[in-house]
């Protein structure tokens, strides 16, 4: 227990939120522990350009290798390291993508994700459903103020909407966006919501002035209305993954499923655009069914532009604040200190954090009894096995 808006869980998970009831909390992680095998688990992929902006994401060390990031991480999680891929995985600054991550928790479940595509510049080298025509490409960059049209915007928004309407249980949304943390910011900003030096990144440190300077030209040359639509505020600023997101959780909602958003700030963006569509007086059961499920090292990152520890955690109680009604999330224990590969202790030192269902994935292998011990093991081999097979390529 570290203070009220933690708990700490028998097995190795972080609950943490405002108002943390115990009961709750564990009545909870039950549930998903009962229904981890029989749930709906999608991975979307999406691009915008915002991403081909110098230093704006660590999600690969180039624009032109960002172009490629959320395909190459896909086929990774889908078909593990020893595998023949397509798509390498681009260059990093440090550490190694958090695809290997999910890869590893996801194979311990025996699960894998359904992909869903919107705006990527490759064709996928797996089955996928697109919900537009894959002639469609990257959204323009957030600072345009024109990111996608309204019917685009409108016609993932419907997509997604009718995958969540038809689930028969609970569901995991995973993303890869390179550069969908700046995306994320400028909707929460969109929205009234303060999130000045709240979001992070890819980066050990964030590029937070960059991204500030993006969403501000961007939401001046968007020139919204007051309370804007959160369609209105995708098309200006957002990208694909939102709509496609937000539809598949108001769906689900509807079909009376549980929903765990796997990610940091990008899914925080998710729900506070679906919050933003609810009437206040249905906000507190509409999350009633939702936890956000992220990493330790997302949890534990202090950005000093915050002047505050925990910076996630604030992140996530301010959007709640906003909305009037209490968040729930859930961050994996597991930690790479004692790993023998450096590529993972990177992430001890701020790399990477999160990404690609990496935080919910881990904390449901942990819930279903993956020690930490198991999983540095799984990881140190994986990454093993990722060298070997890029060398057979040389």
């Amino acid at each position: 227990m570290i203070e009220d808006n933690y708990t700490l869980l028998p097995s190795g998970v972080l609950a943490f939120g405002k108002n943390l009831k115990k009961q709750n909390v564990d009545e909870r992680v039950r549930r998903w522990h009962e229904n981890i095998t029989n749930m709906a688990f999608f991975l979307i992929l999406a691009g915008s350009q915002t991403a081909e902006i110098e230093g704006i994401s660590a999600a690969g060390s180039s624009a032109a290798s960002r172009r490629y990031t959320a395909v190459a991480d896909a086929e990774l999680l889908l078909k593990g390291p020893n595998f023949p891929k397509r798509w390498p995985l681009p260059p990093l600054p440090a550490g190694i993508s958090p695809a290997l991550i999910s890869f590893v928790a996801s194979n311990f479940l025996k699960i894998k994700p359904k992909i869903i595509t919107a705006g990527l510049l490759q064709t996928p080298p797996f089955p996928y459903v697109s919900l537009e025509s894959p002639d469609m490409g990257p959204a323009r960059c957030l600072s345009s103020g024109n990111a996608m049209e309204r019917t685009r915007v409108r016609l993932l928004l419907d997509g997604g909407f009718k995958i969540g309407r038809k689930l028969k249980s609970s569901l995991l949304i995973t993303e890869c966006v390179p550069g969908g943390t700046s995306t994320a910011f400028a909707v929460l900003s969109g929205l009234g919501i303060n999130v000045n030096g709240l979001i992070s990144g890819s980066h050990r440190t964030p590029p937070s002035e960059l991204k500030k300077q993006l969403v501000r030209d961007g939401l001046q040359a968007a020139k919204l209305k007051e309370n804007p639509s959160s369609v209105d505020l995708m098309s200006a600023v957002g990208d694909p993954f939102q709509p496609i997101a937000v539809g598949l959780l108001m769906g689900a909602i509807e079909s009376r499923q549980e929903i765990l958003l796997g990610g940091g700030c990008q899914m925080l963006a998710v729900l506070a655009l679906a919050l933003n569509e609810i009437e206040a007086e249905s906000r507190a059961e509409f999350v009633s069914k939702i936890l956000i499920g992220t990493t330790a090292w997302l949890v534990d990152e202090s950005l000093s532009s915050a002047g505050n520890r925990h910076t996630f955690v604030h992140l996530m109680n301010h959007v709640a604040n906003h909305f009037k009604v209490n968040f729930l999330g859930l961050a994996s224990g597991y930690r790479f200190k004692e790993s023998k590969q450096k590529v993972l202790r990177d992430y001890e030192i701020g790399y990477v954090k999160e990404g690609v269902g990496a935080g919910a994935l881990s904390l449901l292998a942990q819930i279903k009894g993956l020690t930490q011990k198991e999983m540095i093991e799984r990881c140190d081999t994986e990454v093993d096995n990722l060298i070997k097979s890029n060398n057979k390529k040389l």
